[in-house]
């Protein structure tokens, strides 16, 4: 009987162990979160308001690194630097790049140092959420073969959310003029979304400086011209300068941020503010 007890408290020990996994971002951690479901417990690194590009690790976050059986990067900025710093933490830990086969663009406005500057916000694009997909259902099929069929089940579903949310884009976004296109963002967080639908986008910031006050009135001047409405920026930076040129402009200043969990809604919210400019 006892045996038996003890073999029944196994099963309940490992049989329903979640799979520890690190996401980067939120909306990383929102794909990983819709195809693992239940057997998937995933722990942020970037925490909301914060840069990926320069975000620094908490303490208490070396705590979920130490238990985590699997790291999923994205391939954003601070990545570079900590990586290899969580591989000495926790060398049990596999570390696989889900960016991996996605290929990358310079930031709008550095075509010159593309070699430096490759735009790291892969997501805002549907085919690249698509591929992203993709490998997150691999790895996790790999890793725990045993509840691959429910992997495969939300993975299925999530491509179709991703390809509805495509179709709906197409339909905001295509009917517009080239000149209605056009869009001004403080940092250029949204090239693929630009790419996939035909837009310009036309950044404050370039390699993370704010213009000088003579491209601040050239932006002002061409902002003017276009008819631009709304100057979008993101709560992970400052909107000072956004700030300044809306009000030369007597436009409105959105935040909107690439970093949002509900991805979908996010770009369609995005889409529909580029439609009203």
């Amino acid at each position: 009987m006892k045996k038996i007890l003890y073999a029944l408290i196994l099963i309940s020990t490992f049989g329903y162990a979640k799979l520890n996994i690190i996401a980067s971002i939120l909306p990383e951690q929102a794909l990983i979160q819709s195809i693992g479901g239940e057997h998937v417990h995933v722990a942020l690194m970037v925490k909301p308001g914060n840069s990926p590009h320069t975000y620094e690790p908490k303490p208490s976050q070396m705590k979920d690194i130490a238990r985590a059986s699997l790291y999923l990067a994205m391939g954003v900025e601070y990545e570079k630097v900590w990586l290899p710093k969580f591989a000495n933490q926790n060398p049990k830990m596999q570390i696989i790049d889900l960016s991996e086969g996605i290929e990358k663009y310079p930031i709008s406005g550095e075509a010159n140092h593309h070699t430096k500057h490759l735009d790291p916000h892969i997501w805002t694009a549907p085919e690249n959420l698509k591929k992203i997909a993709k490998h997150i259902y691999d790895v996790l099929s790999q890793t725990d073969s045993t509840h691959q069929a429910e992997y495969q089940k939300h993975y299925k579903s999530l491509i179709l959310t991703i390809e509805e949310t495509d179709k709906q884009l197409h339909q905001i976004l295509d009917p517009l003029s080239k000149e209605q296109k056009r869009f001004i963002v403080f940092h250029p967080s949204w090239g693929y979304f630009a790419r996939a639908y035909d837009l310009e986008q036309i950044p404050i910031e370039i390699a993370g400086k704010s213009p000088k006050p003579r491209a601040v009135q050239r932006l002002i001047t061409r902002a003017r011209k276009l008819g631009i409405q709304t100057i979008l920026t993101s709560p992970e930076f400052s909107d000072a300068v956004a700030k300044q040129i809306a009000n030369a402009l007597k436009i409105n200043v959105l935040k909107i941020s690439p970093m949002e969990p509900k991805w979908n809604e996010n770009l369609l919210k995005l889409a529909k503010t580029i439609s009203n400019n």
